[in-house]
């Protein structure tokens, strides 16, 4: 089995947290969201993954180390390839062109879900939906008395479905795939001036090929702030119980309220924590009241209360009540 995970995005929806590091490598609950994602699929899917390819632009070597890195604790080789432009869903896909053989499962890198994998070795493939209230930002599946997909329907604006494709697919044949995207690419076949991979599955399904959806308990979206910010706080609840909390942390009268990731040699005087926080290695607050909240790394925060915020690397806060989001290497002082 093989992962490919498109990550390529510019993230300009999570602005201006992406202005130095790539949405992806964004951390809640104390791990980057992209590690997330493979960690869940390589423990869910039953079979062994033996590549993670990464689909990235040109976000440095010292990225490329981290996540080669990902793959390898778990088992897996870690490959890089490169989106040079913004062209589509397929053509992000296709420049891991050489990871297209055999069983293959795409993630794109923006979800985090609650699921277990049970992949129908019967089945073409396998598209992972979730029912939601409002559709029309998402592409949906419709499907027949049989359970089997029917039509993809790109972000439809009168309603045809509630069963949204949150980003992660399962292909029986890589190969196949991959031939269906180039014709994409060589035929010009575009949809809003992209190569969709909704269009290779409608053409992949007009031969004959068969999908059918698969559900997920929960789907948690990391295209913004403030959806970051529950998604940190559901995946602290998930992992109640574990080990979050880092023995060098040095707290001097403060309370805890967990569930609360706390990275390495974090100093917290007089404060009050939580729930729902993840504070990143090396920060320093001080009189600070914080909840459903995500301070990165390094980040120095005094006499403030805070909430439903994200607070960036190396960034500072002092004398504020506020929802915040700050990027790295910022001050905000009341």
């Amino acid at each position: 089995m093989k992962i490919i995970v498109p990550m390529a995005g510019m993230g300009k929806r999570m602005r201006p947290h992406t202005l130095t590091v790539p949405k992806p490598l964004i951390p809640v609950a104390g791990k980057p969201i992209v590690e997330w994602l493979v960690e869940d699929i390589t423990r869910t899917c039953k079979e062994k993954v033996d590549e993670i390819a990464y689909v990235i632009g040109d976000f440095g070597p010292e990225v490329e180390k981290q996540l080669v890195a990902i793959a390898e604790r778990l088992g897996a080789k870690g490959t890089i390839h490169y989106q040079d432009q913004p062209l589509g869903t397929a053509h992000a896909i296709l420049c891991a062109e050489s990871a297209l053989t055999g069983k293959v499962i795409v993630a794109f890198a923006d979800t985090l879900f609650r699921a277990e994998f049970k992949i129908d070795e019967n089945q073409d493939g396998v598209i992972w939906v979730n029912r939601i209230d409002d559709p029309r930002m998402f592409g949906v599946v419709k499907v027949d008395q049989n359970n089997v997909i029917t039509d993809f329907v790109e972000k439809p604006q009168t309603f045809v479905s509630d069963m949204a494709i949150i980003g992660i697919y399962y292909f029986r044949d890589g190969d196949n795939l991959r031939k269906e995207l180039q014709y994409l690419i060589d035929n010009n076949v575009v949809e809003k001036g992209e190569y969709q991979l909704t269009n290779a599955l409608e053409n992949m399904k007009a031969k004959g090929m068969k999908f059918v959806p698969g559900n997920v308990e929960e789907w948690l979206d990391c295209g913004n702030k403030d959806a970051t910010v529950h998604t940190n706080q559901r995946v602290l609840e998930h992992h109640r119980g574990d080990k979050l909390i880092a023995d060098s942390v040095r707290n001097s009268g403060s309370v805890i309220l967990e569930p609360c990731f706390i990275g390495e040699n974090v100093e917290l005087i007089n404060c009050i924590i939580g729930p729902h926080v993840s504070i990143g290695a090396g920060s320093r607050l001080e009189q600070v009241v914080v909840s459903n909240s995500i301070l990165q790394t390094g980040t120095r925060i005094t006499h403030a209360v805070l909430t439903n915020s994200m607070i960036g690397h190396s960034a500072e806060v002092a004398g504020r009540a506020a929802e915040l989001s700050l990027s790295d290497y910022s001050t905000h002082r009341a």
